[in-house]
C-alpha cells in the first residue's frame, strides 16, 4: 500500500466513522439512556483481514499459511465469526478464549492454543480436540510427554522459543527480552543444545513458535526474532537428517503477531504488506516452501475499526483549563488513563446531532466518569470547544479497549455495535448488548446477599 493509497483508505475509514456517529445519534444508539457505546466498522475489519491475507500471499508463493486472530485483542463472538468468514482462525490463551472461538464456529484445526500457564486439563482437552498446542516451557513439554504417551493425539505441537533479541519502547509488551516470562530462552547457557535435543527426541514436536512483542516494537526487531527461530529450526532439521531422519522435524513456523498500530492519524502504518516484505528479505527460508506458516495478529487487524462514542454530560473549568466530563474514561480506556505516554488516543468532537465540530481548537481535558482524579482520556488537548450535550469519540479503539472493561465504580459494560455505511444509510447490528443493572447485581453476588450474615456467630 503506497502513501497515496494509504491516505485514501484512511480518509474512507474516517468518512464511514463520521457517518456512523451521525447515524448513532440520530437512531439513538447513543443517547441519554445509553451515554457511551462502542462502534465497529465491519467494512474496515473485512478490509484489514483481506489485506493481511493478500500481503503474505504476495511474498509466500506456495507457502501454506494459517492466519489466526489473537482473541485476546477483541474477545467478542460476532467479531470472531466475521473474521472466520474472512478466512482467519483463532489464537487462544485461556479456556474462556477457546470457548469464544468455539461459539464463533472456528474449527479446532484452525485454532492455536498458547499461554504460559496451561493446566493439565486444558492440555488434555486441546489434544483430544485436535487443536494446535504451543508449549511454553520445559516443564510443560514434560507434561506433554506424559499426556501423549498415555493417549496419542493428532494435534500439531510446537514449542515457544524466546529469541532474546531485545525490547521495544513499551516494556510490558516486549516479550523477547533477556528475562521475559514467555518461552524457552534461546541464548541462556546450554539452551540451544537442549532445544535441539528436545526436538530430536520427540517425533511429535514439529512446530516452533516465537512472538517478539507488539505495540512499541519496530518491524526490524520483530523480523530479527523470526530470523533467530528459523535459524534454530534449520539447525534442528540438519541434526534430524544427520541422525538418519527423513524430511524435516520442524515443518511449521508460528511467527506470532505484534504488528504495531499508528495511533497518531487515520493512516494504517505500518502495513502487513510492509512486514511481509521485510520478512521475505530478512528470512527468505520462511517463504521458499520449507515451512508452513502461522500468524497471530490482533491489534493491527481491529484497532483502526473501533470507536468509543460518549455523550458530554457537563463542562467546567479548573485552574484556567476547561474540562469536559464525559461517560468514556478508565472503564473503557484503562490503558490510556493509566499509561497515557504509551497509549495516547486521538479524540474527535461531534455536536449534539453527531456532526463533526470545526471550531477553533481550545486546550481542554477530556474526563471520564470514574471517581478518581486521573480518569482522563486526554489532558490539555487542543480540541474544538466542547459543550454539554456534545459527543466525544475515542478513536482507534477496536482492540484492547471497550472489550476489556474495567469495572471501577461498578460502571456497566457499554453496548457494542457493528456498522456498515454506504452512500444511502448506516446500518447497525448488535455485537454485545449493554450490561444491565440487574446483571451487575447478579455478578456482584446478589443471589448470595444473606450468606455472609449467616456465618456470624449468634
Amino acid at each position: 500500500m503506497g502513501l497515496d493509497e494509504r491516505a485514501r483508505e484512511g480518509a474512507a475509514s474516517a468518512a464511514r466513522r463520521d457517518a456512523a456517529v451521525r447515524a448513532a445519534v440520530r437512531q439513538q444508539v447513543v443517547s441519554a439512556r445509553q451515554p457511551v457505546v462502542a462502534l465497529l466498522d465491519v467494512q474496515g475489519i473485512s478490509a484489514a483481514a483481506k489485506a493481511l491475507r493478500a500481503a503474505f500471499a504476495e511474498v509466500g508463493g506456495g507457502t501454506e499459511i494459517l492466519h489466526t486472530f489473537a482473541v485476546k485483542a477483541t474477545p467478542l463472538v460476532p467479531v470472531l465469526r466475521l473474521l472466520a468468514a474472512e478466512g482467519l482462525g483463532a489464537e487462544v490463551a485461556s479456556p474462556g478464549e477457546l470457548a469464544l472461538a468455539r461459539a464463533a464456529g472456528v474449527p479446532a484445526g484452525r485454532t492455536v492454543l498458547d499461554s504460559p500457564a496451561k493446566t493439565t486439563g486444558e492440555l488434555r482437552e486441546a489434544l483430544a480436540a485436535g487443536i494446535t498446542v504451543n508449549a511454553d516451557s520445559r516443564e510443560e513439554l514434560t507434561r506433554l510427554d506424559a499426556l501423549l504417551a498415555a493417549v496419542p493425539s493428532a494435534s500439531p505441537v510446537g514449542l515457544r522459543v524466546n529469541p532474546q533479541v531485545g525490547g521495544g519502547s513499551i516494556g510490558a509488551l516486549s516479550t523477547a527480552t533477556a528475562t521475559s516470562k514467555f518461552g524457552v530462552a534461546l541464548r541462556d547457557e546450554g539452551a540451544r543444545e537442549w532445544l535441539v535435543d528436545a526436538y530430536l527426541r520427540r517425533p511429535w514436536l514439529t512446530r516452533i513458535h516465537a512472538h517478539v512483542g507488539s505495540q512499541g516494537c519496530p518491524l526490524e526487531l520483530m523480523a530479527a526474532g523470526v530470523r533467530e527461530v528459523v535459524e534454530l529450526a534449520e539447525e534442528v532439521n540438519r541434526a534430524h537428517r544427520a541422525a538418519g531422519g527423513e524430511g524435516s522435524r520442524i515443518d511449521t513456523v508460528d511467527i506470532g503477531g505484534g504488528l504495531p498500530v499508528n495511533f497518531a492519524s487515520d493512516d494504517v502504518a505500518p502495513t502487513h504488506r510492509e512486514y511481509a516484505r521485510l520478512l521475505a528479505a530478512t528470512v527468505p527460508a520462511l517463504f521458499d516452501g520449507r515451512y508452513g506458516l502461522v500468524t497471530e495478529f490482533g491489534r493491527s487487524l481491529l484497532a483502526k475499526s473501533g470507536t468509543i462514542l460518549a455523550r458530554v454530560e457537563y463542562t467546567k473549568s479548573a485552574g484556567g483549563r476547561r474540562i469536559a466530563v464525559t461517560h468514556a474514561g478508565a472503564q473503557v480506556a484503562v490503558r490510556t488513563v493509566f499509561a497515557p505516554e504509551s497509549w495516547p488516543l486521538r479524540v474527535a468532537v461531534f455536536d449534539a446531532e453527531g456532526r463533526p465540530k470545526r471550531a477553533a481548537p481550545v486546550a481542554q481535558d477530556v474526563a471520564g466518569p470514574c471517581c478518581f482524579a486521573g480518569d482522563l482520556a486526554a489532558v490539555d488537548r487542543l480540541l474544538p470547544r466542547i459543550e454539554a450535550g456534545d459527543h466525544v469519540a475515542l478513536l482507534d479503539t477496536g482492540a484492547y479497549y471497550f472489550s476489556h472493561h474495567y469495572a471501577y465504580n461498578t460502571l456497566p459494560r457499554p453496548g457494542v455495535y457493528g456498522f456498515a455505511a454506504d452512500q444511502q444509510d448506516v446500518r447497525f447490528a448488535t455485537v454485545r448488548p449493554p450490561q444491565t443493572l440487574e446483571e451487575l447485581v447478579a455478578e456482584s453476588g446478589g443471589a448470595h446477599a444473606a450468606d455472609l450474615s449467616a456465618l456470624r456467630r449468634p
